[in-house]
């Protein structure tokens, strides 16, 4: 919990150690995320040293992966949609893939994934339309005034902003 909670409030960041790669991943915490796991913590009354979600089979210990598996194929299921379509991962990717749509920046993106590599970013957040133009050999990289890459697709391609 002392991941998301500091003192008497939400932190703002925090960061997560990928299990893929044992790599730290910063990133912000928004806004409508901060009030949700303020309720959370409010209504389940947690101590510092507690986990945020926990495990529903192992008393005391945190969610497992197949666990959280489990509950987005229940959350999909509940708003009509086939559980087989969705799961942990493309919610992932639809997540990166709309942030980069909104913000152009596959820097942010990059960061978000905890990738090394730029064109592994590019190849993971990119839908199949934007694909075709977001290949490396038509993408250049511009470097915005406070240091973020940001890509720059030739002017007869659709925009993504």
């Amino acid at each position: 919990m002392a991941d998301v909670h500091l003192g008497d409030g939400i932190r703002l960041r925090t960061t997560i150690v990928q299990q893929k790669t044992a790599r730290p991943v910063p990133f912000e915490l928004t806004e409508t995320t901060r009030e949700a796991l303020a309720a959370w913590l409010k209504l389940r009354g947690l101590r510092a040293g507690d986990w945020l979600f926990l495990s529903r089979s192992r008393p005391g210990e945190h969610l497992t992966t197949r666990q959280y598996g489990r509950l987005v194929d229940e959350w999909v299921a509940l708003i009509g949609l086939d559980p087989a379509g969705y799961g942990t991962h493309s919610l992932r990717r639809t997540k990166v893939a709309l942030i980069y749509r909104r913000t152009g920046n596959l820097r942010t993106c990059q960061l978000l994934l905890g990738h090394t590599k730029l064109e592994s970013t590019v190849r993971y957040s990119a839908s199949r339309q934007t694909t075709r133009w977001l290949c490396p050999s038509r993408l250049t990289f511009e470097e915005d005034r406070s240091g973020l890459l940001q890509a720059a697709a030739p002017s007869s391609l659709p925009s993504h902003k």
